[in-house]
């Protein structure tokens, strides 16, 4: 069996995902792996950069455009504080924010960083979740070669806020 050395952790930053964090950290102690976590922010609509001539008011879409990511990277570091507890920081060893679709990030990011395992959360929405998992979940699980490890929030209450 391939040792489990890195271990990409993709949050969206929901419920789902934050629960997922417990696995990818005791999958990190159990294995003495290290985790890199990953968000991928949207694409931007490409009519921001486009809209008319390069004039004041397109460039100050575009400052808009990056201050908004900004926003999720700032976010993305407050609600990592809150799942990943101080004597756990050590555990994770970079922090990826990043724009595009989402599946593509996160096959790109497990191969290029040469991660051993992908952990994600998957979205349970109505009848469907005991049919289907989250399309995002699915597409990884699909494309992929690396093992994954796919975490549906739990009936119930959950620590998560």
């Amino acid at each position: 069996m391939p040792q489990i050395k890195k271990i990409l952790y993709a949050t969206d930053l929901t419920k789902n995902s934050a629960y997922a964090s417990y696995f990818a950290v005791d999958l990190a102690r159990k294995y003495n792996a290290k985790i890199i976590i990953l968000h991928c922010v949207g694409l931007i609509d490409p009519s921001v950069y486009y809209e008319g001539p390069i004039t004041d008011p397109a460039r100050s879409l575009q400052r808009a455009a990056e201050q908004e990511r900004d926003e999720h990277v700032a976010e993305l570091k407050k609600r990592m504080q809150q799942y990943f507890h101080e004597e756990e920081s050590d555990l994770v060893s970079e922090t990826i924010v990043t724009s595009g679709y989402a599946v593509e990030k996160i096959l790109d990011t497990a191969d290029t960083k040469g991660c051993d395992l992908i952990v994600l959360g998957t979205h349970g929405k109505g009848w469907l979740k005991q049919t289907f998992l989250g399309s995002t979940a699915r597409s990884v699980l699909e494309r992929t070669r690396k093992p994954v490890f796919i975490v549906p929030l739990p009936l119930g209450e959950t620590s998560i806020d």
